[in-house]
């Protein structure tokens, strides 16, 4: 099974959806999309397997996205692409993709939608939210 992770190391959701891939049983492939980021043809692809716009996926929060202007409908999609390729901390992650789907975990509890094994067992996020129970009840 491949499951593979847009993965941004120092981001609390990324680093929660990554956990959440693991407790089910899965070594993801991790990629640190800053580094490497996706190519043109890839972010697309991704976009469009999310059923999203360009603009849905640009993240505001630490990144250029005010200085650049990103908040003005005159940019096209292509342009927020090529913004996007630029600088590739607007990509918002953490992008998961599964033979389930691809899904934008924002929440990360979202990747549990796509996962070949969603029962995961208790799962705890880092700042204490519990996400499924002792029960293996999803609460959030």
């Amino acid at each position: 099974m491949t499951i593979t992770i847009y993965h941004n190391p120092a981001c609390g959701t990324s680093r929660n959806t990554l956990a959440i891939i693991r407790q089910s049983g899965e070594e993801p492939r991790v990629i640190e999309y800053l580094k490497a980021p996706p190519s043109r043809e890839r972010l697309v692809e991704l976009i469009e397997a999310m059923a999203m716009t360009p603009r849905q996926l640009l993240r505001e929060k630490g990144t250029p996205y005010a200085e650049l202007g990103l908040g003005d409908p005159k940019w096209s999609d292509d342009e927020i692409l090529d913004f996007m390729l630029a600088h590739p901390i607007l990509i918002n992650r953490p992008i998961v993709v599964t033979p389930l789907g691809v899904v934008l975990a924002r929440p990360s509890e979202k990747v549990l939608d796509i996962l070949p094994n969603p029962d995961i067992g208790p799962f705890t996020k880092e700042d204490g939210e519990v996400v499924v129970d002792a029960s293996g009840k999803r609460v959030v």
